[in-house]
């Protein structure tokens, strides 16, 4: 298949909640939402703080370094686009700011990934919206 009939990969829609988070990634940062009343650490992006309700939200770079706190290996994936990359990682992600985020695991074979894994953000080249994945903070 080519690259011109291989079918495209599905990809975040965008709203004007998240877009400040999909900025930050294009120009390859991880940013996450503090709260000014509380001081919570807020994943995944919302109108809201989740702890004390207030509106008192702000984007802030993160570290980009978290640790694996469950993964799978993923064989048959959901969307034919994902085949190529098979098999691949999906995992939990316990971000060193608090919050837990659901991304992927590249740069070492699945084999090698492990819980308590310490990893670091990398982002997506050329996609419309790049996204964090991650990748062993040492070599596995």
């Amino acid at each position: 298949m080519s690259a011109s009939t291989a079918p495209r990969r599905p990809g975040p829609t965008p709203t004007p909640v998240s877009q400040p988070f999909w900025d930050a990634a294009a120009a390859g940062t991880l940013t996450l939402q503090h709260c000014g009343r509380c001081d919570a650490v807020v994943f995944y992006p919302r109108h809201r703080c989740p702890r004390c309700w207030a509106e008192a939200l702000a984007w802030r770079p993160a570290s980009g370094r978290g640790t694996v706190a469950t993964y799978t290996v993923v064989h048959k994936p959901g969307h034919p686009a994902f085949a190529p990359d098979t098999p691949y990682v999906v995992a939990l992600i316990d971000l060193a700011e608090g919050p837990r985020m659901l991304s992927a695991v590249v740069g070492c074979e699945p084999g090698q990934v492990r819980i308590g894994m310490p990893v670091r953000v990398r982002f997506t080249a050329g996609a419309d919206h790049p996204l964090p994945l991650f990748e062993p903070e040492e070599e596995p």
